[in-house]
């Protein structure tokens, strides 16, 4: 392609509103345009890179027999009204209307279309297993759009779906799809972790992610120094194990504690170590109210306490709430002589404690030397903190270690959280109706770009790895005026073309400096450039990843690209 003819619009000054290196990077080496805040148009670079991505998406798919197909971006709303998520989803699932005052949704994700089309079409067990998966735009109206295409209201993704007859059969076709993804982010040329992660709004019993470890990643991964364990913070397990001290336990004392509210505040006020404070919070789990205890020096894990209570909906009480249950405000709530009917919950640390602090359920008052089960009751121990970088990992293998990440996949066992409230069954081998069971696999598309842009880039500009460049070469030439660099860059376009490399020359009639810092900007592999020594043969060649620069004999170009690029 001539660069003279194709649509590449660089910027040289950093776009304001472009906080991170990808989405500046995407801006000015005319990848990308924002139309408004997480909507943007992809020019011929990213097009093609898009499609290389695609290709190895659809190469791993297909390796492991899941069958292309393609769902409509609008869905009807009684879909989501069957799967129950049409009043749950909340405010990023965009609803309209038609003419006809339908209501309508744009699809944010595929479960309940994909389950109503093989609810009608698939009956028997005999056409179980069935894989299927799509490539497509997809919408969300997210409250705050940022980084570029990481975080975006409009944007790409592969989703695939199996269907079983037995929950072997699924585990089987997740393990299968876990290494796919594993395949598709190597061949991509990203440093990723694959984590034990959390359900969400998706739903299901299990679930990992896949992350590409950035500095600006908006999720936490704790992963052990010394085995393959990784997980998203709110899923990893704590496995600690808390030592209990010796010390006798001392009589009950209630204390004045006047203004003092805040963990930190009564630690300070009471002198004594914040891991002796019992952290007291009043919940509401599905409209139900519980208590909830850690210890001081702790957060509760509110995705580990949705999950321990199987609940659908978890929120901490207001203000009104806990002064209409317990006459107190938030911070002087206390485990001690709690209603009878409100259960408590504690994380595995608080059955440790000895003479501990609590609130009084009374402003401005403490309780001194609390013991568990002395002095309340609890009704389960529960995995209920976050854990910390330093804690044991909870394979028993090594310490864990903190990074960011980028969510780049996310693989589910779904179950029958969609087949069962949507009917969706076929007939087993005896003649009974069965529910499907279920996997669902995402992968954002248009986030791998941004991805790859974060872990491929230097000061200069982008470093595309070979694989998803969007072209394999730039052929620059110096002076398209000069007849000898003319017609030595035509025959070497002409003779890298029909050895299949895909070339931009840039043909412009522009000085030397601009086509390099654009070339550099772009960031392809491989920098061929015509120059002063074009009448004796000779070609100046940068390699991108590494900033090396060779000269090569015109003759050798096509031997040692082949060795270079395999």
């Amino acid at each position: 392609m001539k660069q003279s003819r194709t649509f590449i619009p660089t910027m040289r000054e950093i776009p304001t509103d472009a906080d991170i290196i990808s989405h500046q990077l995407l801006l000015r080496a005319g990848y990308i345009r924002q139309h408004m805040s997480g909507v943007y148009s992809f020019l011929p670079l990213a097009k093609k890179v898009i499609r290389k991505i695609e290709s190895i998406i659809r190469e791993e798919m297909e390796a492991i027999d899941a069958v292309e197909i393609f769902m409509p971006t609008l869905q009807p709303s009684g879909l989501w009204e069957e799967s129950g998520r049409w009043s749950s989803y909340g405010a990023e699932l965009f609803r309209l209307k038609d003419r006809h005052d339908r209501q309508l949704a744009l699809g944010p994700t595929h479960e309940e279309v994909v389950t109503s089309l093989i609810r009608d079409e698939v009956k028997s067990y005999k056409k179980l297993p069935l894989t299927v998966f799509q490539i497509q735009t997809k919408f969300r109206d997210e409250k705050r759009p940022r980084f570029g295409l990481l975080r975006g209201r409009e944007f790409i993704m592969k989703d695939a779906y199996s269907f079983h007859s037995s929950k072997e059969s699924l585990e089987e076709k997740y393990n299968e799809m876990m290494q796919a993804y594993s395949n598709i982010f190597s061949r991509l040329g990203l440093d990723f972790r694959t984590v034990i992660a959390d359900g969400g709004t998706i739903g299901g019993d299990g679930t990992h992610e896949f992350m590409a470890l950035s500095d600006i990643g908006e999720d936490t991964i704790a992963y052990s120094d010394a085995s393959p364990y990784a997980a998203n913070i709110e899923m990893a397990e704590v496995n600690t194990e808390y030592v209990k001290s010796k010390e006798t336990l001392k009589e009950l004392v209630k204390v004045d504690t006047p203004g003092q509210r805040t963990i930190a505040d009564v630690a300070d006020f009471l002198n004594v170590d914040p891991s002796k404070v019992i952290k007291t919070l009043l919940f509401k789990a599905d409209g139900k109210l519980v208590v909830v205890l850690s210890r001081g020096d702790y957060d509760i894990n509110e995705i580990k306490l949705k999950n321990a209570l199987q609940a659908k909906d978890i929120n901490l009480a207001t203000e009104s709430e806990i002064e209409e249950m317990l006459a107190c405000k938030a911070g002087s709530i206390g485990p001690v002589k709690l209603p009878l009917d409100l259960k408590v919950y504690a994380d595995f640390a608080v059955e440790k404690i000895v003479n501990g602090v609590c609130g009084a359920n009374e402003d401005g008052c403490h309780l001194m030397n609390v013991n568990p089960e002395r002095d309340f009751a609890i009704e389960r121990y529960l995995d209920l903190r976050y854990i910390r970088e330093g804690d044991p990992s909870p394979d028993g293998i090594g310490t864990i270690r903190f990074a960011k990440g980028i969510e780049l996949g996310h693989i589910f066992k779904l179950g029958t959280a969609y087949s069962g409230p949507m009917k969706a069954t076929y007939l087993d081998e005896n003649g009974k109706a069965q529910p499907y069971i279920m996997g669902c696999y995402g992968i954002g598309v248009s986030r791998i770009l941004a991805a790859v842009a974060e872990q491929h880039h230097d000061a200069n500009g982008l470093k595309w790895p070979k694989h998803i460049s969007p072209y394999d070469i730039h052929l620059v030439t110096i002076n398209s005026k000069d007849e000898a660099q003319s017609k030595l860059s035509d025959e070497l376009y002409h003779l890298l073309k029909s050895y299949r490399y895909d070339i931009l020359h840039d043909d412009r009639d522009v000085r030397p400096g601009v086509k390099f810092t654009d070339a550099d900007l772009i960031g392809l592999p491989v920098r061929l450039t015509i120059g002063k020594k074009a009448q004796d043969g000779i070609i100046e060649v940068k390699f991108r990843g590494t900033g090396e620069t060779v000269e090569w004999q015109k003759e050798e170009v096509t031997e040692k690209l082949q060795a270079y690029f395999g």
